[in-house]
């Protein structure tokens, strides 16, 4: 676990970190809005914050599902974002042609959970050059993401973090399992928990899943009680208008009073 400092600032093990933004870029004006509300609350409470939101869902449950606005779009609203607020970026890659143009933009490259096991995108995105944010599969063992930072790390790049976002406990429905953030702090990587994909229920409510948002601060403070350098949320203005993952989004309202709690047990812990 190296020290990794974007625009700045240490997002390193030493300290918590959040990433947070809406799930999808669903507009120019709704990401500056979150961008600098994001900005305003990490320097007013001297943490550090990575806006995150992705250019293109190409696994949302429904066909008829809205993915966002494509990658040259998203790109240019992240530059705006970065420009605008001075945070950290991150966005998730699909397919690794993708890996090369979103790494000469963001300064985190996020892997999604169900292609946490792809060779060929984890070795693109290692890449890059960037630090490179691989989200735990639902069906992963924790031990055994080992074998995903081994696949980055053959690029020359050790800016490996690793995010637990739940596991499948039978249908449209997730489980936490804590003992994986001190197991995949052992890989040498830096743990990030993702609060709000926790408390997803996939494809629960037919053409798209269903989530509760109520639980997230739970997981989140028990999370980083049990070790976790970074906290991911996603949040948004009106959570109930979202366009994507709603229902276990946090309102943009709740948002402070949060990361003053895990704050506040990080310093309790000795972070």
């Amino acid at each position: 676990m190296g020290e990794v400092v974007l625009k700045g600032r240490d997002f390193g093990p030493g300290q918590l970190f959040i990433i947070a933004g809406p799930c999808v870029i669903e507009s120019r004006e709704l990401c500056l809005r979150v961008g600098e509300f994001l900005a305003e609350l990490g320097e007013r409470l001297g943490v550090g914050i990575i806006f995150k939101s992705s250019f293109d869902k190409a696994n949302r449950t429904s066909l008829r599902s809205f993915r966002g606005p494509g990658l040259e779009e998203g790109l240019k609203i992240l530059e705006d974002v970065a420009a605008a607020t001075g945070l950290p970026v991150t966005t998730d890659i699909h397919l690794p042609e993708q890996a090369e143009a979103v790494g000469q933009v963001v300064d985190v490259v996020q892997v999604p959970a169900l292609l946490c096991r792809q060779s060929d995108l984890l070795i693109a995105a290692g890449r890059t050059g960037r630090v490179v944010n691989v989200k735990k599969g639902q069906f992963m063992a924790p031990e055994d993401m080992v074998h995903v930072a081994e696949k980055i790390r053959s690029t020359g790049n050790d800016n490996i973090w690793l995010t637990e976002r739940g596991t499948s406990f039978g249908y449209h429905n997730l489980v936490v399992d804590m003992r994986s953030i001190p197991i995949m702090a052992a890989t040498g990587c830096t743990v990030v928990f993702d609060a709000t994909h926790s408390v997803q229920r996939p494809a629960a409510m037919g053409t798209c899943s269903g989530g509760d948002r109520t639980m997230a601060p739970v997981l989140a403070r028990a999370a980083v009680a049990a070790g976790a350098h970074g906290v991911f949320m996603e949040v948004h203005p009106e959570p109930e208008q979202a366009l994507c993952d709603g229902p276990n989004s946090l309102a943009l309202r709740d948002v402070e009073g949060l990361v003053r709690e895990l704050m506040a047990i990080r310093e309790a812990i000795g972070g």
